[in-house]
């Protein structure tokens, strides 16, 4: 897999170690398939990066597939592919059927290898690049898991930074223990029935400041952005911000989150800028009008179950449309924690496009500055 990032100012320290170790964030999860025990996610710069600092260009990475060897004739990019016998069964709940109708194709394969969520450790590559951007302006983003199947997180647990970061150290990034192991009794009864499990994820950014994003128009509303990015994600099915869905069946003043005078740390992990105001409450998600608000922005997405099943489904064949049942391809039973990670990586994508559109600069020293006269101006310096 090859990715290129471009738009990073110059100056940026990189180092390998810092992507490949969201890489390996990214693979680890209680619940993974067969294809995880043969990978060993690890990217190398191509371009883009001289002496461990970004020069300005675009960074190019390769994320090289262990797996590909076994698949070099049935992949191949020369020949006729003559004794490779096509994949005709269409799969409920992925790309192939669309697939093939969209692009005329008579083997699935052309579909499903493109439609794999495998690309997402491209993404989480390329992210952490943006993520090493946005941590030098005192932004951090933490991820977690709240839920899988019907077994839930404490509600003190939801929308918590602290809670967050302890996830870190379960193997399903749920912060709750209890739940931790409810969850992983369902995941092998899920496996046992030949079946998969999906769940909710949260990511949560600290330290962005407000007024990024626009309510000038449609397209350049922060929530909206952030919505269609995590959205782009492979078995997404929801996604919402603060308080969610949940806010629409409560009286307005149990909603909005009331602004009080007196500073609070416009920055709390890393600046000392203090704001002139602060809020009691976060309901919002950290997003008002298409921008940011200075709360931490909580971002929470749904993921449906994987839908290869190792006890196949009901299906046609696209050649014939005859009734069959799916093949299986190599699959997770349960992916919602290393979804967790992606989530994130889509978060730092967005917000870091906003930091760079508001303060601009082509080098990280401008782009500093530029962001610590912001502060001065709206009251925080």
């Amino acid at each position: 897999m090859v990715t290129v990032a471009q738009g990073l100012p110059a100056g940026l320290r990189v180092k390998a170690e810092d992507i490949n170790g969201e890489l390996l964030r990214r693979q680890a999860g209680y619940g993974r398939g067969e294809r995880m025990k043969i990978e060993r996610d690890e990217a190398e710069i191509l371009s883009g990066v001289r002496f461990g600092r970004t020069m300005g260009g675009p960074i190019a990475l390769l994320i090289r597939n262990r797996d590909w060897v076994n698949w070099r004739e049935k992949m191949a990019q020369e020949g006729e592919g003559k004794g490779v016998p096509p994949l005709t069964t269409a799969r409920p709940g992925h790309a192939d059927l669309g697939g093939v109708l969209k692009y005329g194709h008579k083997d699935v394969r052309n579909v499903l290898e493109r439609a794999s969520a495998r690309e997402t450790a491209a993404r989480v590559a390329a992210a952490a690049l943006a993520r090493l951007f946005l941590r030098e302006m005192g932004v951090r983003i933490a991820g977690q898991v709240l839920s899988i199947g019907k077994i839930r997180v404490s509600p003190d647990v939801e929308g918590d930074w602290g809670g967050a970061v302890r996830s870190e150290k379960s193997a399903l990034r749920m912060a709750d223990p209890v739940a931790e192991g409810k969850a992983v009794r369902l995941i092998d009864r899920a496996k046992t029935a030949g079946t998969s499990a999906g769940g909710v994820v949260e990511a949560i950014a600290m330290g962005v400041p407000p007024g990024l994003g626009s309510f000038v128009a449609w397209d350049r509303r922060l929530d909206a952005r952030l919505a269609y990015a995590v959205m782009s994600i492979p078995a997404i099915k929801a996604v919402e911000f603060g308080g969610g869905g949940a806010l629409s069946a409560l009286p307005g003043d149990q909603v909005h989150d009331e602004i009080f005078p007196g500073g609070a740390r416009a920055n709390p992990l890393l600046r000392k800028a203090v704001l002139p105001f602060h809020r009691k409450t976060n309901r919002a998600g950290g997003l008002e009008g298409g921008m940011s608000n200075g709360e931490p922005i909580i971002v929470r997405a749904a993921m449906k179950p994987i839908p290869t099943q190792t006890r196949p489904l009901r299906t046609v064949t696209v050649d014939g449309w005859e009734a069959t049942t799916a093949h299986r391809e190599r699959s997770d039973v349960c992916a919602v924690p290393a979804c967790s990670v992606v989530v994130e990586a889509m978060v730092a994508f967005v917000l870091a496009d906003a930091f760079l559109e508001k303060f601009g600069g082509d080098s990280m020293r401008e782009i500093q500055y530029n962001y610590a006269r912001y502060l001065r101006d709206i009251g925080a310096g």
